[in-house]
Formats: C-alpha cells, structure tokens, sequence
C-alpha cells in the first residue's frame, strides 16, 4: 500500500520544464529591435522577449568568451573559477557547480552545439549526453549548421525525459584574420544596404586620446584600425555585423519553430543572452574587454510558458549579471543552488516579486595573453546602480576612473578627485579580498 502511494506521488510529480538557452558571441544588449534599437530587426528575438521578461540592466563580470562562458556555466567570478585565458579549463570542484553537470545528474538530457570556448578542447563529453563539438573559426553558414544541429536534438529529443539544450553560437563574432572580418550569410546579403550608420559620439578622436597609453597601443585599437579606419570602412563593417545578427535571428526562429512542432513549446523555458558586448567604434576601439557601458552590457531574455500573462513582455531593471543564469536554470528545475555559488537565482523577478537586490557588483578582467601577441590590459573594478569604478590594475603610478552613471550615463566626464573615490576604492578592496577567498565548501555571501 505505501508502495502504490509513493509510485502514485511520482506520476503526479509536476513535471519538470526543458531549457533551450541560446548564447550569441559579442552581441550587445542594444541591438535588438525590442531593445529599442532603430534599424536593427530581431522578429523572432523579440518574440521570445515578448513572451517572457527581459532584463534591461543585465551584464557580463568579465568582457571576454573564454572567462565569460565559465561564469555563465558556473555562477563564480573570475577570480574564483581561475578561467582567465584560452587554454585553462575549469577545475573539476567548479565544474561540478555547473548547470550542465547538475542538471544531468538530475536526469535531464542534455545537449550543447557550437562554441563552448573553456578550456580550447570543447565541451566535456561527460557533462552531454549530445554535443556537435567545436564547429572552429567564424565562417560563411555557420550559424545555420549550428541551427541544424539543434534541430536535430529536438528532434531526437522525447516527452518522457526533460531536457537542456545549449546552443552557443559564434555569431556575431569578427572572423579576425579575414580581411572581411564578419563573414555573414548570403541570405543577409542584401540587408541594409542602404543605411547610414550614425557614428557614435565617442568615437571621435579626443575620447581615444583619453585613454591610458597601454590601451592605446593594444589589441583593441589593433582591431580598430581593421575595421573603422575609414566612414566607408566603418559603414560595411557595422552593416556586416547586423547581418549576422539578423542571420542569428533566423536560425532563432527555425529552432523556436521546431520547439513547437515537436510539442515542447508549452514546458520549456528559453533563455537568449551574450557572452559580452562590443565597442563599434567608441573610445576609438574595437571588441570589447574594458569596464564600459558598451563593452560590459548584453541581453538578457527568459521566458518561461509557465508564467502568467501579466508577466510577458515584462523588463526589469535591477542589475542582473552573467553569473546568475546558472542558479535560475538550477532553481527552475526544481534542484537545490549550491551555497557557494555567487550569482543570484532569477526566478523571483520572473515571478514579479520584488526581493532585495544587489547595489554593486564587481568586475575584472585578468586575461593571461595566449597568444602572447594579444595585449589587453588588465582591470578590476565595482560598477554600482549609480558610480563605477575602475582600476587599471597594471598602470604605473595607479590610474583610477569615477563615473556617476545618473548624471553622465554615457561617461563622458570622468570624475576629477572626490568623495567617492575612497568609498568606491574600499568597495572594490572588500570585493577583492572576499572573491580571493572563495572556496567551493563554504556559503558564498556578497561582501557588506
């Protein structure tokens, strides 16, 4: 009798949702349409977000893939996974703490396409039941054999057993060493042929003559001059970059599509964000990197069938980052987040309520240089809802930038010495010592 009570509890489990999380490279949070964006159209992005929440503050804790894509598959800084170049993958206790890994053990199927961009050897065999592999460099049709090989996991894919699908493209990442450098699909060929870009107000030479010599003389003004030398120059490459956006969006339509024909539409949650942003030109630079509003923020879009309508089409504004898609896809499923973990689980602003949030967070930026002729400078730093900080950690003596985000939101006026400098100095030391401590067997708290 207990038996068929306990078997009878099973059948009536509520069922568990699936996840379809879609990961674009160098995508940032403004080019979308439902961002707002002018010209850029993203029909089937937009779809998603307007059926789910879209997160309007949302940014990365590290602006580059290899460091980026840990913490997304984590929840820990960079500090505390140790990923901060190409070839280091994470450690066997972090890789544990990853939504792969524990949704796996928790019976899900899971299965992951594209880039993976931890550790050089592409994703580990042992946390996917399927994966594609690394598709290599950027390249003409990329996205859409990435979309097929999704398609392919729906497909063999079935009602009894939930599932997790991962699909992480390359797009709309440069091709660097192709004169081209975005090497979208013909089918985008012909997109806005005729517009004329507006060039961004940082992007006239006095803002490039701000910046510490080390970044002026570094991969990111290198990239620059291959891609914004002259306005036609500038023109066709951003043109190109839109192409792969709008390429990405299609083949996000596709995989949404044959979500719903295979009948998943209704209990699988869908996740789209990037791993970081993009300069198109400000400061004088090029990719990303450095703790600017550009380069550091990206969407971030969750829709879950299973909300109310009230909530579709919903934005927050609390400052939402990288590190907390792990915890929320955990917490969605119904499983425990470890204590350890350092992102916050999503699911209450999901559900509308409004919990207490984090004021600051803190950022770095410590890639190792492999290959050695990639020279990025490093930098820390603690962006608040109203200043940021940021600390040149290399520099000699210190150079140190204070913006106040309410009154300057585009940064044009660094802060000369003031009374915030000492508390923003003190925040970001309270940061640094509590990270630097961080052990995967101990509760994880933000520092006070």
């Amino acid at each position: 009798m207990q038996r068929r009570a306990f078997l009878s509890a099973l059948a009536y489990r509520p069922q568990r949702p699936n996840f379809l999380f879609l990961l674009t490279d160098d995508q940032r949070a403004d080019l979308m349409s439902c961002a707002g964006h002018p010209v850029l159209r993203t029909p089937n992005i937009d779809r998603i977000a307007a059926s789910g929440v879209r997160f309007v503050n949302n940014f990365c804790a590290t602006a580059i893939c290899c460091t980026s894509r840990a913490t997304i598959l984590t929840g820990l800084h960079e500090k505390s996974h140790g990923v901060s170049d190409f070839r280091t993958p994470l450690r066997p206790e972090t890789l544990a703490l990853s939504y792969p890994q524990r949704l796996r053990e928790a019976g899900y199927r899971t299965g992951f396409v594209g880039k993976y961009g931890v550790g050089g050897d592409g994703a580990p065999r042992d946390h996917f039941d399927v994966s594609f592999g690394n598709p290599g460099p950027e390249r003409v049709g990329q996205s859409r054999e990435l979309g097929r090989q999704a398609m392919d996991f729906l497909e063999s894919s079935s009602a009894t057993q939930p599932f997790c699908l991962s699909v992480s493209f390359r797009a709309p990442h440069a091709r660097d060493p192709d004169p081209k450098q975005y090497l979208y699909d013909p089918e985008e060929a012909g997109l806005y042929r005729d517009l004329n870009v507006p060039v961004p107000r940082k992007a006239a030479p006095e803002f490039f003559a701000r910046m510490p010599e080390a970044v002026r003389s570094s991969e990111s003004r290198a990239r620059w001059q291959k891609r914004f030398t002259t306005p036609e120059h500038y023109q066709e490459s951003v043109k190109s970059y839109f192409r792969l956006i709008a390429g990405v969006d299609a083949v996000v339509g596709d995989i949404v599509a044959t979500l719903a024909r295979r009948g998943f539409e209704s209990n699988t949650v869908i996740v789209f964000s990037s791993d970081n942003g993009y300069f198109l030109g400000e400061w004088g630079l090029a990719d990303k990197w450095y703790l600017y509003e550009e380069s550091i923020r990206t969407p971030l879009i969750i829709a879950d069938p299973r909300s109310g309508a009230r909530l579709r089409g919903a934005a927050r504004r609390e400052m939402t980052l990288n590190l907390d898609i792990s915890p929320t896809l955990l917490s969605l499923a119904g499983l425990t987040v470890p204590a350890s973990v350092q992102g916050r689980d999503l699911s209450p602003l999901l559900r509308g309520e409004k919990p207490r949030w984090r004021k600051d967070w803190f950022y770095s930026h410590l890639f190792g240089g492999n290959p050695p002729q990639v020279v990025i400078p490093r930098s820390e730093g603690v962006r608040g809802e109203r200043f940021k900080y940021l600390r040149w950690i290399q520099s000699q003596p210190l150079r140190e930038e204070v913006y106040d985000l309410a009154r300057d939101p585009d940064e044009l006026h660094p802060l000369e010495r003031n009374s915030k400098l000492e508390e923003l100095r003190g925040r970001w030391s309270r940061w640094n010592q509590a990270l630097s401590s961080w052990s995967p067997s101990r509760p994880w708290a933000d520092p006070r």
